[in-house]
């Protein structure tokens, strides 16, 4: 049986695909407020900025491609278990490869209904005022805004807890519930995070292995460090 092999993603590694981030800067994600188009009260506020906002993160996927780094994650199957935990609402990580990804904050490429939250669907297109799911309510992008429920967390939480080796990869740990998620990982699990700028992680109680380092580069290496740990065990 294959090792379980967890990994949390952030922003970092889908930066290199030349996907921005608003926490890289100034607060702005594309020139906007964050509190603006990513927040329940701004779709309330002004629902068809937000739209349009999330129509052109829509839009950009299709010139965007997966890097190196979501390559090796996905190359890692052959030899691991391995989930992916990401914050990153793009679909590079299932386009490198990746057959299980749990997406914490959400989709881009799915819509959900302002008034039945279970009521998903797929969408690739540009989504307007007066697209309707099957009841008659106005369909919203199916992303977890600022002060909105984590629904995948409780999962999450699960697949971390039982994993044999846990990664944090391209995210700056600022973001919770997502940036707890390492304390949950069992007390010998060892864990690797790989980032240009590592913070300390306060009370870990696991053995740790930095990657200062981007992350497909620093995925190079953790690789390297992975499968030598599965041969000498």
């Amino acid at each position: 049986m294959k090792k379980k092999l967890v990994v949390l993603t952030g922003a970092g590694i889908s930066a290199e695909s030349g996907i921005k981030t608003f926490r890289d800067s100034d607060g702005l994600w594309e020139g906007h407020d964050v509190m603006e188009v990513a927040t329940p009260q701004g779709f309330r506020k002004n629902p068809e900025l937000v739209l349009d906002f999330y129509n052109k993160r829509r839009a950009q996927l299709k010139d965007v491609s997966p890097n190196l780094g979501h390559q090796i994650l996905a190359d890692l199957e052959n030899d691991f278990d391995v989930n992916i935990i990401t914050q990153n609402v793009d679909d590079l990580h299932e386009r490198a490869g990746s057959s299980k990804v749990l997406h914490l904050h959400g989709e881009l490429l799915k819509v959900r209904s302002t008034r039945f939250e279970n009521d998903i669907q797929n969408w690739k297109e540009d989504l307007f005022l007066g697209d309707l799911c099957t009841k008659g309510h106005q369909l919203r992008p199916h992303i977890v805004w600022f002060g909105e429920a984590v629904p995948a967390l409780d999962e999450a939480i699960s697949l971390t807890e039982k994993a044999d080796y846990f990664a944090v990869i391209g995210t700056s740990l600022q973001v919770y519930p997502a940036a707890g998620l390492i304390s949950y990982t069992q007390p010998k699990t060892p864990v690797f995070y790989i980032d240009p700028k590592p913070i300390a992680i306060p009370n870990l109680r696991n053995p740790l292995t930095v990657i200062s380092d981007k992350a497909s580069t620093g995925m190079v290496i953790f690789k390297e460090k992975l499968l030598e740990i599965l041969m000498n065990g």
